[in-house]
């Protein structure tokens, strides 16, 4: 152990650490003020509170009460997370926070003040769920950086794990299933989004059967997206190219039941109600949803293990005192 480490153990450190607390409860609320000190890691604090917010949040999403020692040990691991992340200057911005808080909302079909309601309702103070985010979304960044060379997937590994898995698989209706995802498609589409104001309800239903005429009548992209951009209150937004590996398989349906030249069914969006123009679609055997998979299951495994293995490397380290 080094000079330094062994005088982080000293009474001295303690002191900071006591000295801190106080004045961070001289400018918070009253609760602050009763907050207990559980534990300290690498001289940052976790607090009685933190662990009850934690709790509660476990508790409202998957419906069941955490073990203590299961919560308390998960806030370790993030507070060594981003530790780490600010030692190789890994800061995410409140902004960067707020746009993943914000995407999970979405995910979830919610708006972000929807979201922090439906967390309060729990008892649940969004700043607990933000801090995951933040403690999650660094630990990506540094795993993904610190071992970058070997978490490369390469194709001959790839093909080597799919002739696996088809030896070890004799089920022939998977077998075939595997056989026809063997065939992937390039789709080009076009975003058209019937722009309606946020809140106004009654625009969003005149504006969905809009949306549903022009479905109607679209029957080629050459003549009908100059017709959609005619359109009042409508956007026509840049071509995207989508590999048939990269959706989810619901997608994949949706976009293999829509003819080339046509629209998918309107969504509504928090921007109004949004259609897509499925203008061109090319086979390919270059990467398919089949190959995709295994890449994405065999970088997981990969992954999770080097995290796994350095995160018990920081715990190793860490100075961790319980109060």
């Amino acid at each position: 152990m080094t000079p330094i480490r062994r005088e982080m153990r000293s009474g001295r450190s303690r002191i900071i650490v006591v000295t801190a607390c106080v004045v961070a409860a001289m400018g918070a609320p009253s609760r602050a003020l009763a907050q207990h000190v559980v534990l300290v890691v690498n001289g940052e604090v976790i607090t009685d509170y933190d662990i009850e917010q934690r709790t509660k949040f476990h508790t409202l999403s998957e419906h069941k009460a955490p073990a203590r020692q299961n919560v308390i040990e998960e806030l370790i691991d993030e507070k060594l997370k981003v530790q780490i992340g600010r030692r190789y200057k890994i800061e995410l911005s409140d902004s960067d926070i707020d746009s993943n808080y914000a995407d999970m909302a979405k995910r979830m079909h919610l708006t972000s003040d929807q979201l922090t309601q439906t967390l309060a309702q729990g008892g649940v103070d969004s700043k607990t769920l933000k801090a995951r985010i933040l403690a999650d979304t660094t630990w990506q960044y540094i795993i993904r950086g610190k071992f970058q060379s070997s978490l490369q997937i390469n194709e001959k590994s790839v093909l080597d794990k799919m002739e696996t898995q088809k030896k070890n698989d004799g089920d022939m209706e998977t077998q075939k299933k595997s056989d026809g995802d063997k065939v992937g498609y390039d789709y080009t589409l076009r975003p058209i989004l019937f722009v309606v104001p946020r809140g106004n309800t009654a625009a969003q239903e005149a504006r969905r059967k809009d949306a549903e005429a022009l479905r109607a009548r679209f029957t080629n992209c050459d003549s009908g997206l100059p017709f959609a951009r005619s359109l009042r209150d409508v956007a026509i937004r840049e071509p995207i190219t989508k590999n048939s590996s990269e959706l989810a398989p619901a997608l994949r349906q949706i976009l293999d039941k829509t003819e080339v030249g046509h629209l998918t069914a309107p969504e509504t969006t928090q921007q109004g109600v949004e259609l897509f123009a499925l203008c061109e679609k090319k086979e390919t055997k270059d990467e398919t949803p089949e190959k995709r998979e295994v890449r994405e299951k065999m970088f997981s495994e990969q992954f999770q293990a080097k995290a796994k293995n350095y995160l018990r490397e920081l715990r190793r380290q860490a100075m961790i005192e319980r109060k």
